[in-house]
C-alpha cells in the first residue's frame, strides 16, 4: 500500500492552537503494510473513549520548539526522511505532540515499525528508534476532511477537561491512506489526548 498526502488542507486542532497549520500539505508517499499496532480499533470511536495504549516500535524525526511557523513543512520531510530510511513501517504515519500548541512544543514524526531500529539512521533529518507512548488516553475518531478536524479536537478536549484531567500530550493517527483521488469525506484520523 502507499502512504500518500495530497495538496493543501488545513488544522489538526484550531481548538488546541493549531489553527491553519496542518501538516498534511504538499505530497508525500512511502511504502507500508497496514498493521495494528494497538492504536487503532476496527471500528471508529464516535464518542470520546478511554483506552490504554500499548507501547509499539516506531521509527520517528524529532523537532523540539516546534512553533507554528515552522510546523507545516516539518511533515514532508520528515515522513520523506522516515521512507528513506529502511525502517519496517507496518502502520499509519502518525504525529505526536508534546508541550503548549499555542507556543513552543516537541513533536514526533513517525511510523509504527515491524523492528525497531538499531540505531538512528542520520541524513539530512535524523531518523531515530522510538516508541509510542504507553497508558492511559482519550481517544475520538475524526471522519472526513481534514479541514474540520479542529471540531473534532475541540469535542475531545471539551470531554477531558471536564473530568478534571489535563492532558500531556496529543496524538493524531492518520488511518485513512490518502490519496490525490480520495473523496477527503470518507479519511479517518483517530485522534488522542494522552493523560
Amino acid at each position: 500500500m502507499r502512504w500518500c498526502r495530497p495538496g493543501a488542507v488545513t488544522t489538526p486542532a484550531e481548538s488546541l492552537q493549531l489553527a491553519n497549520h496542518h501538516p498534511l500539505a504538499g505530497l508525500v508517499c512511502v511504502q507500508r503494510v497496514v498493521h495494528d499496532r494497538g492504536m487503532i480499533t476496527s471500528e471508529p470511536l464516535t464518542e470520546p473513549t478511554q483506552v490504554t495504549l500499548d507501547a509499539a516500535p516506531t521509527a520517528v524525526v524529532r523537532h523540539e520548539r516546534v512553533t507554528l511557523a515552522t510546523l507545516r513543512p516539518l511533515f514532508d520531510s520528515g515522513f520523506m526522511a522516515i521512507a528513506a530510511s529502511g525502517a519496517s513501517i507496518n502502520g499509519p504515519a502518525f504525529a505526536l505532540y508534546r508541550g503548549d500548541t499555542g507556543a513552543e512544543f516537541d513533536l514526533d514524526l513517525g511510523f509504527p515499525v515491524a523492528e525497531p531500529l538499531a540505531q538512528p539512521v542520520r541524513g539530512v533529518e535524523t531518523v531515530e528508534p522510538s516508541q509510542l507512548p504507553a497508558g492511559s488516553a482519550w481517544a475520538l475518531s475524526h471522519l472526513g476532511a481534514y479541514g474540520s478536524l479542529h471540531e473534532s479536537w475541540g469535542r475531545l478536549d471539551e470531554h477531558v477537561r471536564g473530568l478534571g484531567l489535563t492532558p500531556s500530550g496529543l496524538l493524531e493517527v492518520y488511518v485513512t491512506e490518502p490519496s490525490p483521488e480520495i473523496d477527503p469525506t470518507t479519511l479517518r484520523t483517530d485522534l488522542f489526548l494522552l493523560v
